[in-house]
């Protein structure tokens, strides 16, 4: 803890060639708030009356696990845009009693009857985002269910109760969620079922506009009284199949009943002291722990943030293990997936060696191996325990597949399998895609230090690395380590067959100069200058020597920070 405190004045100072002012008396120009800090418990979600239900949940006894379902539910409400029980989820949970770290994968399979065949003969080359043949079984209120069992202290029936009152009573629309809703809404209101649910009065509702959703708020109240069954195996699931038949989809009855949840055990890489884990394969979590692996090798403190060397050794090394990404994340219940190999120190040192000063890659090789919009939210409570849980959609609102009367659009996540034969990622029946979402915990001599996330499709795992280079070696703040201008490269080799040949475009958000843009363009990268696309970040640290929570969520949403 004080070793990253240490740093903080020069931090101020390396950071000098980042030019953002948000006029503050204290702190780094470019930070737009103080941390939060509390003694009991601190939520962290990207809308703040999810995080005011958190807060309301642990009031009344519950713990982080039941304060994170509750928040989870009411964001499905609120932030449709971005998440919702027809998506899946993934989460890391810090357990007190037992003191160690537990994963979850709550990720949904493709139909059993839908085969490879089936794409070849429509002539598709890659599987489309909108209407049915994008749709896996969603997996979020599994996980939610595997989650308060294991964990869970309140009733089912309490924890949803907030996202209930608020789904019948309404709630203001902020500004974000109608921006994305109205971009949402031109390409997805022909569906049947979306502009019934979503637009009401026949458009998108507008900045501070009551909106309603009762047909969720039943739903809702349907899995709280009658359990998961009826979302599997019950009338949920027979609206949703009958749905998806007539619109052309495969989902069926047997696939819902036999889904079910993974408990897998979350991996890790020291990062200079610091345990940072994610989890394995089908999601992206490890490239993080990749890139980690091969910027260890680098005295990046020195470099300072913003520097265009810290910016072309960043995008190198995301490259290197996107290009891996590529190649063989996907399920590890259908490969054999290295995944100890791919994040081994041995390993980030032959890959690093491939990275050039001064020139930008153009095309890279994936590692030959020895026999691989979103809502995230996290919660800490009394106890100590804490959860890093992320939440998805997918494509905003998904596939537009919005089942009769039931209050939520379902996922495309079914999009992102390769329909090359061969590839680890070929779409297979029964198989889970590859998956973007990814939650995030860091650890430091076996204690909890911080949970955290960066929504945003493949930026997570480059938002993941950007976190907790600015903490750990430009001594930044929870807050300002958010708040930070980030580097987003786009253009990397993809699990969907998608391959780099130009060396792809490194985006930079409004704050780094001139000199900087320039010496990357001199070295031959492709500079955008943008906003939006940078992902959403909620972070808690926990304070070992003051007994105290420090919470933050970044200015680019809508999200609140807050404790007691």
């Amino acid at each position: 803890m004080k070793k990253l405190y240490f740093y903080a004045p020069l931090a101020i100072i390396l950071l000098g060639t980042i030019l953002l002012a948000q006029n503050r008396p204290i702190g780094t120009a470019f930070a737009t708030r103080s941390e939060v800090i509390a003694q009991h418990a601190m939520a962290a979600t990207s809308h703040p009356l999810a995080t005011q239900a958190a807060l309301g949940i642990l009031k009344s006894g519950g713990n982080a696990i039941d304060a994170a379902i509750a928040a989870n539910a009411v964001l499905g409400l609120v932030e449709p845009t971005g998440c919702g029980i027809g998506g899946d989820l993934f989460a890391i949970v810090w357990d007190a009693k037992t003191k160690r770290l537990y994963g979850l994968n709550a990720s949904g399979r493709s139909p059993q009857s839908l085969s490879l065949d089936y794409f070849k003969e429509k002539g598709l080359t890659a599987i489309p985002a909108l209407g049915p043949l994008p749709v896996s079984v969603p997996g979020c209120v599994d996980g939610w269910f595997e989650l308060h069992q294991r964990f869970g202290s309140l009733g089912m029936q309490t924890i949803l109760t907030p996202a209930i009152d608020y789904a019948e009573q309404g709630f203001p629309v902020t500004e974000v969620i109608a921006h994305y809703l109205a971009t949402s809404a031109a390409h997805l209101k022909d569906f049947p079922g979306f502009s019934d649910t979503f637009l009401p009065n026949g458009k998108p509702p507008e900045k501070g506009e009551i909106f309603k959703n009762p047909r969720l708020g039943k739903t809702y109240g349907r899995i709280a009284a009658q359990g998961r069954d009826i979302f599997y195996r019950g009338e949920i699931a027979q609206t949703i199949v009958a749905y998806l038949e007539a619109q052309g989809g495969f989902l069926s009855m047997d696939d819902f009943a036999s889904h079910n949840s993974e408990w897998v055990d979350p991996v890790r890489t020291n990062y200079r002291g610091y345990d940072v884990w994610e989890l394995p394969p089908n999601g992206q979590g490890i490239a993080a722990l990749q890139i980690l692996n091969m910027l260890e090798n680098y005295d990046i403190a020195t470099m300072g943030a913003g520097s265009p060397e810290y910016v072309h050794t960043f995008v190198e090394a995301k490259k290197l293990a996107y290009e891996d990404r590529a190649k063989y994340y996907s399920d590890m219940d259908f490969n054999d997936i290295p995944v100890a190999q791919l994040i081994s120190k041995s390993y980030a040192r032959d890959r690093q060696s491939l990275i050039k000063p001064n020139r930008a890659a153009k095309s890279l090789p994936a590692g030959k191996l020895k026999d691989g919009d979103t809502i995230y939210l996290t919660v800490a409570d009394k106890d100590g325990n804490m959860i890093s849980l992320i939440q998805s959609n997918y494509r905003g609102m998904g596939s537009g597949m919005t089942p009769t009367d039931l209050g939520f659009v379902l996922q495309d996540r079914g999009e992102l399998f390769s329909l090359t034969k061969g590839h680890f990622n070929v779409y297979e029946p029964g198989k889970r895609p590859f998956h973007t979402i990814i939650p995030a915990f860091v650890t430091k001599d076996g204690e909890p230090f911080m949970s955290f996330g960066v929504m945003g499709g493949a930026m997570q795992p480059q938002g993941h690395v950007q976190i907790i280079v600015n903490m750990i070696d430009f001594g930044l703040n929870l807050q300002e380590a958010g708040d930070a201008p980030r580097i987003r490269h786009t253009g990397s080799s993809q699990p969907t067959d998608e391959i780099m040949n130009d060396g792809g475009v490194v985006n930079l958000e409004h704050g780094f100069d001139k000199a900087t843009i320039r010496r990357l363009r001199l070295w031959g990268h492709n500079i955008k200058v943008s906003t939006g696309g940078f992902g959403g970040y909620q972070a808690i640290k926990w304070d070992r020597e003051n007994k105290v929570y420090y919470g933050a969520s970044e200015y680019r949403k809508d999200g609140q920070a807050a404790g007691y």
